[in-house]
């Protein structure tokens, strides 16, 4: 089998080395160019010689490279914005958003394609100790990619993602055929994706399995077949859906994830996709530094009220998450629905079970805390040696000083009714100690 060409991004989209990664050459300056671009030489595409010349999308951040993850992610915002609201955009700014879809989906198209294995492309550790406008560029154009040896299922996922929700775009513009052709490569790159999974990077920190979702989801968006749902509903807990949920970029895919899925279950009240919903309503509700607590801290924010996440470049985080409010603002207009930001904490949840000890008719009786669970020096003035605790701690019996007020942890994602161990233990310590 030949390989299978798709582009990936360096770690940060600065460190490439020993990554199984594919980059590309120079923006073509032919037909299709986005409206409003300043004008670029053809210096990219006309070296190599006697190659394919996969030329058109974005160079990233200020390189002359092409870091094809973190592209696709941006086709894929770039296509979300769109579909959500290009009906509410002028016919002009329509236009100029579409073409800036396709600048980036005519070449992920070509990165899909079964193409030889002499692309001219670039090389970022060469790009990056010059400073160079792309008409000099005189770096050498390495070939990186991934195949069914070499696995990269986050770039391909994401390929699979941009590709399908640009396929909405232009199915909403009347270009059927243009459509198709999206919607097919969409499916390539995603069934790629998931027969050879694997990550590209050597970062065991960065996963695929949120980029196999997502692409899954926007499949299922694009085209309603009920493969790519069952494909979310069967593997969510194996791809660790409910993982990193309050995290959004182009390496994280979660909190988008939640809130795309959380429009089929708002429209279609498919019970298996509650768990989204109630992850996107949790993910909104850090947002909201009024909201009662949870098992999530909330999200801070500057002195002059702009949202901060620690990391380099943070306007990337401020502009992903205020989309992600307004597409979960829509769903829940269009479906005259609400977040849930506080009630599931003290009893509205499957456990019908507060999470604040002393609250409702029901809450937790053993939580994991020494003072609460030992016998007050009051009514047990004698020492309590460091193992005799131990049998305090395996009691089936409430804890005899109740803290009233403590917030636990809270349950993982897909809750159970069962609460026969010292319940949330290793989840509770942070908030019943600030009681204290």
């Amino acid at each position: 089998m030949s390989h299978l060409i798709l582009k990936a991004n360096a770690i940060g989209s600065k460190e490439i080395e020993k990554k199984h990664i594919e980059q590309s050459v120079g923006p073509s300056a032919r037909r299709r160019r986005p409206a409003r671009e300043l004008a670029r030489g053809l210096r990219a595409v006309r070296r190599g010689g006697g190659g394919r010349r996969p030329g058109g999308g974005y160079y990233d951040a200020g390189d002359n490279v092409k870091f094809g993850f973190p592209m696709a992610f941006t086709a894929t915002m770039l296509a979300w914005g769109v579909v959500e609201f290009g009906a509410q955009m002028p016919p002009d700014e329509l236009r100029h958003a579409a073409a800036a879809v396709r600048w980036a989906t005519d070449y992920l198209l070509k990165t899909v394609a079964q193409l030889p294995d002499r692309i001219f492309v670039g090389d970022p550790i060469s790009d990056h100790n010059c400073w160079e406008r792309p008409e000099d560029m005189d770096t050498a154009r390495t070939v990186y990619n991934v195949s069914a040896d070499r696995p990269g299922s986050e770039v391909a996922g994401e390929t699979a993602a941009a590709l399908a929700a640009a396929s909405m775009v232009f199915r909403s513009l009347s270009d059927d055929e243009y459509a198709d052709r999206l919607l097919e490569s969409a499916r390539r790159a995603f069934e790629f994706a998931d027969a050879y999974k694997g990550a590209y990077s050597d970062d065991p920190g960065l996963k695929a399995g949120d980029e196999l979702l997502w692409g899954a989801a926007w499949l299922r968006r694009a085209t309603q077949n009920d493969t790519f749902l069952n494909y979310i509903q069967d593997n969510g807990k194996t791809l660790g859906a409910e993982d990193n949920i309050n995290e959004f970029g182009w390496d994280n895919k979660h909190a988008g994830l939640n809130v795309l899925v959380s429009k089929e279950f708002l429209q279609g009240q498919i019970l298996s996709l509650q768990s989204y919903k109630e992850s996107a309503d949790s993910f909104m509700c850090t947002l909201i530094p009024e909201s009662p607590p949870s098992s999530s801290p909330h999200i801070e924010y500057t002195p002059g009220g702009l949202i901060y996440k620690p990391g380099g470049s943070n306007m990337q985080h401020v502009t992903a998450i205020s989309f992600l409010l307004l597409a979960y603002a829509k769903y829940l207009s269009e479906t005259s629905q609400t977040v849930n930001c506080g009630s599931m904490t003290v009893g509205d949840n499957p456990m019908n079970m507060s999470y604040m000890v002393g609250y409702g008719d029901r809450y937790p009786q053993r939580i994991h805390h020494r003072a609460s669970s030992l016998p007050s020096i009051v009514t047990h003035p004698q020492f309590i040696a460091c193992k005799d605790g131990s049998a305090y701690y395996r009691s089936s019996d409430p804890n005899p000083n109740p803290l009233i007020g403590a917030v636990v942890g809270g349950q993982e994602r897909m809750m159970s009714t069962k609460t026969t161990v010292r319940i949330f233990a290793n989840r509770s310590q942070r908030l019943t100690s600030m009681l204290h």
